[in-house]
């Protein structure tokens, strides 16, 4: 069976491209939503920012709007989870049989003592979201993922998950994407064993979002798949080697020029964020040119039948304009109101500079990847 695998691999591999097929489920907060329960809105922004958990946390109610998912592999022989795979972390957890709250009951869960291969790192980690905490201890083991078998790779198991929250989650775990700078716990990140274990053709991973529907988002590693974009890749530097940061020259509404950031904008590209986020200087201004109007519950809400009268918004990145149409920004939910995607942070960048996050709502337009062998990121237009 092992040599069976091997083959496999290897013929995967071959091809330069490994593909991991993502699903799009319900969010946990339209799950509880559902259930009459509205969680507060938490500014995306915080989950970049040091605290006096700083080496080992990450801020967990950013992922109540994330909806694709995929499935890993953790073990020997290998135990299946569904994990978000998310360009804004760095760390990899699961759920575990430590871990007997209501919230761990309703997922997968790792059992370590049936994996040959699992050991102990006897390192602990806490996680702060809401109005709870999710807690857990680090160990090693084997990690597939696509079929790339990641040996020795650190994982997080949890231990304690209170609250509501995790309860009604679409997926068992987090795999974080970033760079290894910002792992809590120092733990070497999944892609970066890809690369020192020789793993991959190119050491770049892509992201495809599709637009409608749940089916055909797919993750690639070691490559790039032409069949999902279009044009030409346009590439832009990463201005910081911690999450995947990027400048922006110029934002235009419609064509327009606006100077918002002829001084300079940056953005973080986050698959584990789902909305767009604009600094909260420039949301009054934005919504003044969309014609969106605040709801009872903070949400900005437009007329859907004036969607196509609405303007275009574009980022220039590197020389190009890259436009959102508002089909991209706009929610349409069937109902004479429709919600727009974009969401405020309150908290600068690391340089200073008015802070954007790419989340999957500038994702679903462009085809993205992820390079870092000349640590940068590319923007191609969805297929």
């Amino acid at each position: 069976m092992k040599c069976l695998i091997v083959v496999l691999v290897c013929a995967v591999l071959a091809e330069g491209i490994v593909k991991v097929p993502l699903v799009k489920q319900k969010s946990m907060r339209e799950a509880l939503r559902e259930k009459g329960v509205e969680l507060p809105y938490q500014d995306p922004a915080l989950k970049y920012q040091p605290n006096e958990f700083a080496s080992v946390n990450m801020y967990i109610n950013n992922y109540a709007d994330t909806t694709y998912y995929g499935a890993i592999t953790v073990g020997t022989p290998p135990q299946s989870f569904q994990v978000l795979f998310d360009t804004g972390s760095a760390n990899l957890w699961v759920d575990s049989i430590y871990c007997n709250t209501q919230a761990c009951n309703t997922h997968k869960k790792f059992n370590p003592r049936q994996s040959s291969t699992f050991s102990y790192k006897g390192q602990s980690f806490y996680l702060p979201y809401g109005a709870g905490s999710l807690s857990g201890v680090f160990g090693y083991d084997t990690v597939s993922v696509g079929g790339i078998e990641i040996v020795n790779q650190e994982v997080g198991l949890s231990t304690n998950e209170p609250g509501q929250n995790f309860v009604v989650a679409q997926f068992d775990g987090i795999l974080g994407l970033s760079y290894p700078s910002i792992s809590a716990g120092g733990e070497t990140p999944v892609f970066d064993n890809m690369m020192s274990q020789n793993l991959l053709n190119q050491d770049i991973f892509a992201f495809y979002l599709s637009r409608d529907g749940q089916q055909g988002s797919v993750l690639s590693f070691g490559g790039v798949d032409n069949s999902l974009y279009q044009g030409q890749i346009y590439w832009t530097p990463v201005t910081s080697e911690s999450y995947w940061q990027i400048g922006i020259q110029g934002f235009q509404i419609n064509g327009q020029e606006t100077g918002w950031c002829s001084q300079g904008c940056q953005s973080i590209v986050d698959t584990g964020t789902s909305m767009l986020t604009a600094p909260s200087q420039l949301l009054g201004s934005i919504m003044q040119a969309i014609g969106a109007q605040r709801s009872q519950y903070g949400m900005y809400m437009v007329d859907c039948s004036q969607i196509n009268n609405m303007p275009t918004l574009s980022f220039v990145i590197s020389g190009v304009a890259l436009p959102l149409p508002p089909s991209a920004y706009i929610m349409q939910n069937g109902y004479q109101f429709c919600s727009v995607a974009i969401t405020p942070t309150y908290l600068p960048s690391q340089n200073g500079q008015p802070l954007w996050i790419f989340g999957d709502v500038f994702l679903r337009e462009y085809y993205s990847v992820y390079d870092r062998t000349n640590n940068r990121v590319g923007f191609a237009t969805a297929a």
